[in-house]
């Protein structure tokens, strides 16, 4: 009886429908991206041993490069004498630029100066190696993202390192001998030792090219959001400050070469302003893409 009451109740209830046009679907859950450096993972000792990997390259090839440039050590002898000899006066009688005489006053100073000029050699030359065993050391680290913004910066940086070189060799050296040579007198003659002009052109060949890295550290900076061009406008004053306190420590006591070392790395300072501007908003555009592309889907 219970049961025949409870099937006419059910009976009298209205019918249920569902509207399937308003129905809502749960939206399916997002596919999780793997990640490029998932069990890529490597113990501390692996590390390490990719470390002295590099490293034996590096060694090889430095050591490689001081033998040959040991053994052509005049030739690059004469090629840093030749921004002393285009400066030095004409000779009336015979219309030509007078002979260079550089002196050395121990026996074994020209010898060690040939070993100078072979590691100049090997660490002008090994700058690329050195470079590309860095980039192949931290590669494995990176997401291919990152690697593929790397590579630019690997180019650049031997690019302006010779940049910088170029610039002492061609303008900045002759300045600072010719206001050298602007001292002399009658009774006074400037005899200089070889030691001392091939420590002064190595030294500010390494220093102008170390320097010329400035746009490439401050864009790589601003590139993973260190930086920005805001910092960069705001530290203008200090820079300025920071730039001639190295210029004047890095270079000889004179204002020629202090003035041409400060010069251009401020120069460099406002291209980095700009480089640094032209990331952000090179990535801003990229945002705003994504997040189109986000709206969209």
């Amino acid at each position: 009886m219970a049961a025949e009451d409870t099937k006419s109740a059910a009976s009298t209830l209205p019918p249920v429908v569902i509207d399937t046009a308003t129905a809502t679907a749960k939206p399916a859950p997002k596919a999780e991206i793997p990640d490029e450096l998932a069990g890529s993972e490597a113990p501390l000792m692996d590390h390490l041993i990719e470390l002295r990997k590099r490293l034996i390259i590096t060694c090889v090839a430095l050591f490689a490069l001081l033998i040959l440039s040991f053994i052509f050590s005049g030739k690059i002898f004469d090629l840093l004498l030749e921004p002393y000899r285009s400066v030095m006066p004409i000779d009336q009688a015979t219309l030509l630029p007078r002979d260079i005489k550089l002196i050395y006053t121990a026996p074994q100073e020209f010898f060690f100066t040939q070993l100078n000029i072979a590691f100049f050699g090997a660490i002008f030359l090994g700058f690329p190696v050195i470079a590309s065993q860095i980039y192949m050391f931290v590669a494995p680290g990176l997401y291919k993202k990152e690697r593929r913004a790397f590579i630019p910066y690997l180019i650049a940086t031997p690019v302006f390192f010779v940049l910088g070189a170029s610039l002492v060799y061609f303008a900045i050296l002759p300045m600072v001998m010719r206001f050298f040579l602007s001292m002399q007198t009658a009774e006074i003659e400037m005899l200089v030792k070889v030691s001392e002009y091939l420590g002064l052109a190595m030294t500010l060949i390494l220093a102008f090219g170390v320097c010329f890295q400035l746009p490439v550290i401050l864009t790589l900076l601003a590139r993973i959001d260190l930086i920005g061009v805001d910092f960069l406008r705001k530290g203008r004053r200090y820079a300025i400050v920071i730039i001639l306190l190295f210029a004047a420590f890095i270079t000889p006591p004179d204002p020629v070469s202090q003035l041409g070392l400060a010069v251009p790395m401020y120069l460099l300072y406002e291209l980095s302003i700009l480089s640094v501007r032209w990331v952000e908003k090179s990535r801003a555009a990229a945002l705003a893409k994504q997040a189109a592309a986000e709206s969209e889907t």
